[in-house]
C-alpha cells in the first residue's frame, strides 16, 4: 500500500517510532476490570511528512473509532483548566466582538465550553457531539445552547453562522481534508464567519518529549507547518496560528477566502527542525520509559504505595506503555464520570481525591505538569496530607 500524507499527498515521508498494541480508546468508560483488560487494540507508527511538516499514523484503521455516549474526556473539572478557558473565551469574545452572535462548536462535549462563550457574549449556540449525554448536560437550564447528538456535517449545517469552535477534534479526523472542505461549504457565501480550531501542539510531544500524548485516537499530530497548510489548501486565509496551555495546545483562527486556490510557502527550516526531533525521538523514548520504569522500581523497593493522577490519554497511555501491573492499582481523576470505572488496558480501578485518605499512598505520579499546584493545594490543604509528587 502507498502511504500517503493526508495534507499534502506527498510520498516522501519518514517513519521514526512504532508502537504495538495500544488501545484504541483511550477514554472509553470501562465499567469493570475485565472490559478494561479486553478493549481492542492497535498499532501506531508515527511518520512524517518531509513535504509538509505533517506527522500521522500511517497504521491509523478508522474503521476501529466510534465515539459514543460511553467516550469521556472532559477536563472542565480541573481549576486551572477553567482558568485557560476563562482566558480563551474572553480572548475570542473581544478579538472577534462575539456579543448577540450565533455560535457552533464541533465536538463539543457536554458544552461546557460552547456554555461559557454564549453566557459571557450573550450569543446563542449550536453544539453537535455524538458522545453527548443528555442526563449529563450542564447546559439544558440554559436556553440559548442547544446541543445536537451526532456529527457535523453540511447536512446538519446551520444558515448564517458568524463563529465555528472545533476544539480537540480535527487530530481525530481521518480526511481532514474533506472534514475542511465540508466545513468550507457550509460558510460558502458567508465570507463574515470565522473559525478557530485548537488541536494538541506535535512540537509539545517532539520537542518537550510527552510521549505520553501519542495515542490511536489521534490519527494526525499537527505542526505549525502542516495546520496553516491545510487550511489553506481547503480554502481558508489562515488569521494567526500559536500556542497556548504553556505550550501544550496550538490554535488556529482563520475565515473563507476569497481565493479560489490559496497560497501558501512552507518552512523548510522549520520541517527540517521537526525532522531532526523525529529523528532522535526513538532513542529520547526508551530513555524515557526506562526513567519511568525505575522511579517505580525506587518506589517498590522502599515499600512505597504510588498512585497515578490523571486517568485521561497521558495516565493510560502511560501504564498501557509501561506494563507495570498491578504496582499501580488506582488512578485518581477529579472528574466524577470517570471514578469508579476501569482504566483501558491495564483494568486499575479510577477513584476519586477523597479515596486518597483511606489508602494513604506515599507517591503521587502526576501526568500532567500543568496540574502540579493544583493537585499539591489539593492533597495538602484539601486532604491534609503529605505525598510525594513526582511529574514523568
Amino acid at each position: 500500500m502507498i502511504i500517503r500524507c493526508p495534507i499534502c499527498r506527498s510520498t516522501n515521508y519518514l517513519k521514526f517510532l512504532s508502537i504495538k498494541q495500544v488501545p484504541v480508546h483511550c477514554n472509553l468508560m470501562c465499567k469493570d476490570r475485565n472490559a478494561a483488560l479486553n478493549v481492542d487494540k492497535g498499532d501506531i507508527d508515527l511518520t512524517l511528512c518531509r513535504q509538509c511538516g505533517h506527522v500521522f499514523n500511517s497504521s491509523f484503521n478508522p474503521d476501529f473509532m466510534e465515539y459514543t455516549g460511553n467516550y469521556e474526556n472532559s477536563l472542565h473539572f480541573s481549576e486551572r483548566f477553567r482558568e485557560y478557558t476563562n482566558w480563551l473565551a474572553e480572548q475570542l469574545i473581544e478579538r472577534y466582538s462575539l456579543s448577540d452572535k450565533k455560535i457552533v462548536e464541533i465536538g463539543c462535549g457536554q458544552g461546557d465550553f460552547l456554555k461559557l462563550i454564549c453566557e459571557r457574549g450573550g450569543n446563542t449556540g449550536i453544539g453537535f457531539d455524538p458522545s453527548y449525554r443528555h442526563e449529563m448536560n450542564t447546559t439544558r437550564n440554559h436556553h440559548s445552547v442547544k446541543i445536537i447528538n451526532d456529527y457535523f456535517s453540511d447536512r446538519l449545517a446551520e444558515p448564517q453562522v458568524d463563529f465555528i469552535i472545533c476544539r480537540h477534534v480535527l487530530e481525530h479526523i481521518y480526511s481532514p481534508m474533506k472534514f475542511l472542505k465540508m466545513i468550507n461549504r457550509t460558510v460558502d457565501n458567508r465570507a463574515n464567519t470565522k473559525l478557530f480550531f485548537e488541536v494538541p501542539s506535535l512540537l509539545w510531544t517532539l520537542r518537550d518529549l510527552s510521549i505520553w500524548d501519542i495515542i490511536y485516537e489521534h490519527y494526525s499530530y499537527f505542526s505549525p507547518y502542516s495546520l496553516r497548510q491545510l487550511f489553506i489548501r481547503c480554502g481558508f486565509s489562515v488569521r494567526g496560528i500559536y500556542e497556548t496551555y504553556e505550550k501544550q495546545f496550538l490554535c488556529i483562527e482563520a475565515s473563507r477566502s476569497s481565493h479560489r486556490n490559496g497560497k501558501f510557502k512552507l518552512d523548510r527550516n522549520g520541517i527540517k527542525d521537526l525532522e531532526n526531533y523525529a529523528s532522535e525521538l526513538s532513542e529520547k523514548y526508551k530513555t524515557k520509559i526506562s526513567e519511568s520504569k525505575n522511579l517505580l522500581a525506587d518506589s517498590k523497593h522502599a515499600k512505597k504505595k504510588t498512585v497515578l493522577w490523571g486517568a485521561g490519554s497521558k495516565g493510560v497511555t502511560f501504564l498501557n506503555l509501561l506494563n507495570i501491573g498491578n504496582q499501580i492499582r488506582y488512578v485518581v481523576d477529579i472528574n466524577p464520570r470517570k471514578q469508579g470505572m476501569y482504566i483501558a488496558g491495564t483494568g486499575q480501578k479510577i477513584v476519586g481525591p477523597a479515596f486518597l485518605n483511606i489508602y494513604k499512598p506515599d507517591c503521587i505520579i502526576v501526568m500532567n505538569p500543568i496540574y502540579m499546584n493544583e493537585i499539591k493545594h489539593y492533597t495538602n490543604n484539601e486532604l491534609g496530607l503529605s505525598i510525594e509528587l513526582h511529574t514523568v
